[in-house]
């Protein structure tokens, strides 16, 4: 149905969309809204639910809400939809210059405000959850670029490992040629397809900690699952830095060090050899 015909002196409504980076400091904010997988939300079937006792969702902020909930009112919008490039987990941090997404918005009336102040009331009101990069209006192009357009990421871990590796396992893992083979892992197999996918891959440092840890750097492939390559998930990923490392590994804290744009320095991937002809 087609939008209501503005009153005298009110002014039509347009959409827009807004580009930057988000910088993720705070472990446990989802990307976007954290619904709640049994009553989805449902204004209705909230109410009784035993999941999220009435709340309706299992965070009560995430990035788009903590940015949404400045911009739509100010703008005198209808809605804004969050368009992020790629997604990090609940628990990771997103570091280095920020995960570019675009900030749809839907029916402003007030499409002219301030950018700068806005990015700045919008930190604010984070209280140091998020750091944003200044806004920038973008066409509709850009949601789809950010949404097709795959690029390498640069991971920090930490490491717990279950006996002290071997220098000579280190050097391996160190010197790791770079393709693994991974099948969707166990946390995701419920709503994405079993399939086996080769990933390119290459350690950048593995630093001894002081508690015995190990602290790694990787650069990886988009769609690299980097838990389940430190633990191996049980052998789906193969070869895991577990196997490298000759002992058992699980990751205990991981952080998005850079994803790797066109205009972002950092180490960049090998693309990988074309199999030779018959």
């Amino acid at each position: 149905m087609a939008d209501a015909v503005p009153l005298p002196g009110q002014r039509p409504r347009s959409n827009l969309w807004l580009e930057s980076r988000y910088r993720k400091l705070r472990r446990g904010l989802p990307q976007t809204v954290f619904f709640c997988p049994r009553c989805k939300g449902d204004r209705r079937r909230k109410r009784d639910c035993p999941d999220c006792q009435g709340f309706g969702k299992l965070t009560r902020e995430s990035v788009q809400e903590l940015i949404g909930r400045r911009v739509v009112p100010l703008m005198q919008a209808k809605e804004g939809r969050f368009h992020g490039a790629g997604r990090e987990d609940i628990d990771v941090l997103m570091l280095g210059r920020g995960r570019p997404f675009v900030f749809e918005v839907v029916g402003a009336r007030n499409p002219d405000v301030d950018l700068e102040a806005l990015r700045r009331d919008i930190e604010a009101r984070s209280e140091g959850q998020i750091e944003l990069q200044p806004f920038v209006r973008v066409g509709r192009a850009r949601v789809v670029y950010w949404k097709e357009t795959h690029f390498d990421k640069v991971y920090r871990a930490e490491v717990a490992v279950a006996a002290p590796p071997s220098p000579d396992a280190l050097a391996a893992a160190l010197a790791f040629p770079g393709t693994i083979l991974q099948r969707t892992p166990q946390r995701v197999s419920h709503r994405r397809a079993d399939l086996e996918r080769p990933r390119q891959l290459k350690v950048l440092a593995l630093t001894p900690m002081a508690d015995g840890a190990y602290e790694l750097r990787v650069v990886c492939q988009h769609g690299t699952y980097v838990k389940e390559w430190i633990s191996g998930d049980e052998e789906r990923t193969q070869p895991s830095l577990a196997t490298l490392l000759g002992t058992a590994c699980k990751c205990r804290q991981l952080d998005v060090e850079e994803i790797l744009t066109d205009d972002v320095d950092g180490p960049r991937l090998e693309p990988p050899a074309a199999p030779a002809e018959a």
